[in-house]
């Protein structure tokens, strides 16, 4: 018997028996989104059903880790942040859906350009758009666009508009689209 089959045979003799062969285990990054505004940074991993969530606060580093309720994956993150985080003011809470990091940055009003250090692109990450807010131009009154308008119109009053055009003359005088439109053939 040469050595590559008793090698073979040996192998699966210790699987028969149950022996572990050491594999090694690669595991997968969570999908995550990120926003950013004036005092924190917001990551959510979307991991449904997590259990077992591990989250580790850097100065300039966020550790995440669990395994995935549905398929028992183990799942880890690990980012060196674009700037200084205040660990203690940074927390993170679980929901049935995804765990949500709120990053308090250390210098708050500081805009952060992306979450990462490096300006490589991660396949896993991207920006939640639907939370993005431009908070740089905001001013301090932070009214929306709306409220800014309305304010406008309330400011303005509603009794001292100008005749516009005689409207009312025209009103009563009959208008030449007024005409009924002949038959057609």
């Amino acid at each position: 018997m040469s050595t590559q089959t008793s090698a073979r045979l040996n192998k699966e003799q210790q699987n028969k028996e149950g022996k572990q062969i050491n594999k090694t285990v690669e595991m997968q990054p969570a999908t995550a989104k990120w926003y950013d505004r004036r005092d924190s940074v917001f990551v959510e991993f979307c991991v449904e059903d997590s259990k077992d969530v591990q989250v580790i606060f850097d100065s300039a580093k966020l550790a995440f880790s669990c395994l995935n309720g549905t398929d028992n994956n183990k799942l880890q993150n690990s980012v060196d942040l674009f700037g200084e985080i205040d660990i203690k003011a940074s927390k993170h809470r679980r929901t049935d859906r995804s765990v949500l990091c709120c990053l308090r940055k250390a210098e708050a009003g500081k805009s952060w350009p992306r979450l990462t250090k490096d300006k490589t692109k991660c396949n896993w990450l991207s920006v939640d758009f639907n939370n993005w807010k431009d908070w740089e131009d905001d001013s301090d009154e932070d009214l929306s666009s709306f409220d800014k308008f309305s304010e406008m119109m309330n400011s303005m009053g509603g009794d001292d508009l100008p005749d516009l055009d005689g409207a009312d003359e025209e009103r009563d005088s009959a208008d030449s689209d007024d005409e009924k439109m002949p038959d057609l053939e």
